[in-house]
């Protein structure tokens, strides 16, 4: 049986084939390589490749049982993040001389002993925060693909590999997808352990996954949970969906507020019941809660960098926290106490629905690959620690692909994830 382009596989289709003797890793990730090859110059979704050490671990996962439904499938690793063999650059050039780890993080030890290949590192804005990389969009390549997690969302959307791995801490994961046009997910806060992650913002930050479909975005989030996968499906007679015009409604672009009018009317065309929402006060208060979080915990994460390197630090980085640095304690000890209180409040808003439904940008892609795109759309959500699934199938007025945001509940993930399953293949049709 000849497997014509193994790249552009979905990552469980590819590890059935494998399992079934169809398809070996080993030619999975030679194929992989060969699209990277063949399109990096262009797209540059990767910092840095070990084809020979990627195929060296695909032959010994051909010679295994399978140990996971991702036995055999390559993935790539956001590069704030520690894999072995790797030295982890996070965008800056205080790291260029740093030597390769002897270690992975948690998430990629986890994937690793499930049998998947680490295929190598992707590019990440500086300290996964405003100062662009070198990625583009594949779909436009005068476009940006968004940021933090630019070069896992434009690997994955480019067909060269069908996995990696990302981290949100306002809209890193979500935003890219939606810009890129494939599935990202962000689970519920602390679900994927962070040992070996860069911190930016301790109460934000969250491992996530970019995939070309919902179901291999959640296997491959419980196989770096470190947990089974839960049942889910789209088998539903009417699913419940909430509708919201967030606090950041009034800035999203009229291409986003489009989208989200459309989802509404294809949900509802196609059996869903979708009622309009109004979100708790208190969550007029929560876009600058977020943004006094992670600005006050960054400034002091980035120590190191910003006190003892400033000089290889951007001035974009430096005028980002220098907000933070001057920010009281009690500033901070207020936007804790929204954030709790919005993640309380979250929980009986959604307990009628199965889930909420918001736009996953601001809009299409920039026309400008260094701007990485605003986190207004998604900052809220990643306060709240809910579980996020960012799913593509909308195009705005120029063409480029716009997503939707299913939100749901922290605990709830297994129900969010069906209702993005079910909402990703009505607009598949």
């Amino acid at each position: 049986m000849k497997i014509d382009n193994p790249s552009q596989l979905g990552a469980l289709e590819a590890a059935k084939l494998i399992a079934s003797g169809h398809l070996t890793s080993e030619v999975l990730v030679r194929s992989c390589l060969e699209r990277i090859e063949a399109r990096d110059r262009e797209v540059g979704a990767w910092i840095s490749l070990e084809a020979d050490r990627a195929i060296a671990e695909a032959k010994i996962r051909d010679s295994e049982s399978a140990r996971s439904p991702l036995h055999g499938v390559p993935f790539g690793v956001k590069d704030i993040i520690d894999a072995e063999g790797y030295r982890t650059g996070m965008g800056s050039p205080i790291y260029d001389d740093s030597a390769p780890l002897l270690n992975d993080a948690a998430c990629v030890a986890l994937a690793k002993d499930a049998g998947m290949v680490a295929l190598g590192k992707t590019v990440t804005t500086e300290f996964a925060l405003r100062t662009a990389g070198k990625t583009r969009n594949p779909h436009r390549l005068t476009h940006s693909p968004g940021g933090s997690s630019s070069g896992s969302a434009a690997a994955v959307a480019d067909f060269q590999v069908p996995l990696a791995i990302g981290t949100q801490t306002g809209g890193s994961v979500i935003r890219p997808a939606s810009y890129c046009g494939v599935v990202g997910f962000k689970p519920t806060f602390g679900r994927i352990p962070r040992a070996g992650v860069k911190s930016v913002s301790e109460s934000l930050d969250t491992v996530g996954v970019m995939a070309r479909n919902v179901q291999d975005a959640a296997v491959f989030s419980a196989i770096l949970e470190g947990t089974t996968v839960a049942e889910f499906s789209s088998s539903q007679e009417r699913p419940r969906f909430a509708f919201a015009r967030t606090p950041a409604w009034d800035s999203l672009s009229p291409a986003a507020q489009k989208v989200g009018r459309d989802v509404v009317e294809h949900a509802r065309a196609s059996g869903a019941s979708v009622v309009e929402i109004d979100l708790p006060p208190i969550f007029r208060d929560a876009l600058e809660a977020q943004s006094c979080i992670q600005t006050y915990e960054a400034t002091r994460s980035l120590a190191f960098e910003l006190r003892r390197r400033p000089d290889q630090v951007s001035k974009a980085l430096k005028d980002y926290v220098s907000s933070g640095s001057a920010m009281k304690r009690s500033t901070y000890d207020e936007a804790r106490n929204i954030q709790a209180s919005c993640r309380a409040a979250l929980w009986p808003l959604l307990n009628d629905f199965g889930a909420l439904l918001t736009p996953a940008a601001p809009g299409e892609a920039p026309a400008n690959p260094s701007d990485t795109g605003s986190p207004i759309a998604n900052a809220i959500w990643t306060m709240t620690g809910a579980p996020v699934v960012g799913v593509p199938g909308l195009l705005g007025s120029t063409g480029l692909p716009v997503g939707i945001q299913v939100i749901g509940p922290s605990g709830r993930a297994a129900a969010t994830l069906s209702h993005a399953l079910w909402l990703s293949e009505v607009l598949g049709k």
